[in-house]
């Protein structure tokens, strides 16, 4: 008998149109090889969750993206059913989410990322936080949802922190010139780096989902030891949380300071994008890994957790 999959997709973040394209090209690759695939959109009706988890698949593939898909909240629940699962477990999961304490935990391990702080929107709306130029981002999104870079001469007060709605903490950090790098690490490996190129503005929820609004370079033309430190660092972040599966980090690369001094570990994601325009797939394309491939050794490298 084929395996059976179930794949999740859709919540009810910010992220929830990203997740559904994710989950249906997940779902599309394993049923074209030969997997038996139940594709569930989660809500946050846990009863109707666990219902469509009967019977118990062999392995469930969590395409969620953003709250509660991917700061382990989901990976509790299957904990408890003590299912094997894709991409990494609840605690690691739970750190990533939260970029402050992702940052102070890495810094422990000599992993250089943009001076910052954490505010309240009160403190954002009542002036300078910090010398501009400066990145407002929220502390548990991902996808870039609701950052701001604000510039010298800009409106303190950005009128977006009024209608505020990413929780009542703000992540304020230095803001870093010069190129937008990412690493995709797949179980013990760094696959290689990309350097995104937006063709206005910067890497914005808008840019990274929307065809035509970006360029990827692969591999990033940077100096050679710009791209081992990238990915060693990606290598170090993901074993370091405890991250299992795959995993993307992002990083900021001022190439006006010499050497891998100006590398800045920005963020890692847990959950990254499978959709057509996603890093990952692009990275192991790469590599020669077709998008089935991919998908079926996250399958094959599910862990149960409990």
């Amino acid at each position: 008998m084929s395996q059976h999959v179930a794949v999740l997709h859709g919540g009810w973040s910010a992220e929830r149109e990203v997740s559904l394209v994710s989950g249906a090209a997940v779902a599309s690759a394993l049923k074209e090889r030969g997997f038996r695939v139940t594709l569930i959109d989660v809500g946050r009706d846990l009863p109707a969750l666990l219902a469509a988890l009967t019977p118990r698949p062999d392995v469930v593939f969590n395409a969620l993206h953003g709250r509660f898909g991917e700061d382990g909240t989901i990976q509790g629940v299957l904990d408890i059913l003590g299912l094997r699962y894709t991409h990494s477990g609840m605690l690691a999961s739970a750190i990533a989410m939260d970029k402050s304490a992702t940052k102070r935990l890495l810094n422990g391990v000599g992993i250089r990322s943009p001076n910052g702080m954490v505010a309240t929107r009160e403190q954002v709306l009542s002036g300078d936080i910090m010398p501009a130029p400066y990145v407002l981002k929220p502390n548990n999104e991902g996808s870039s949802v609701g950052i701001q870079i604000v510039r010298e001469g800009d409106n303190r007060h950005p009128s977006y922190a009024e209608s505020w709605n990413h929780g009542e903490t703000v992540l304020i950090e230095q803001y870093i010139p010069g190129h937008d790098l990412t690493v995709a690490v797949m179980g013990d490996r760094a696959l290689t780096v990309t350097e995104i190129k937006p063709h206005s503005g910067f890497y914005d929820y808008s840019a990274k989902y929307t065809d035509g609004r970006a360029t990827h370079l692969v591999p990033a033309p940077a100096p050679k030891e710009v791209l081992e430190e990238a990915m060693r660092v990606a290598v170090l972040a993901h074993n370091t949380l405890g991250c299992t599966g795959v995993s993307r980090s992002d990083f900021r690369w001022d190439d006006t300071i010499s050497g891998i001094s100006g590398v800045y570990f920005l963020e890692i994601n847990t959950q990254p994008g499978m959709t057509p325009l996603s890093l990952v797939p692009e990275q192991a394309a790469y590599l020669g890994i077709s998008f089935g491939e991919l998908v079926v050794w996250m399958v094959e490298n599910a862990v149960c957790h409990a």
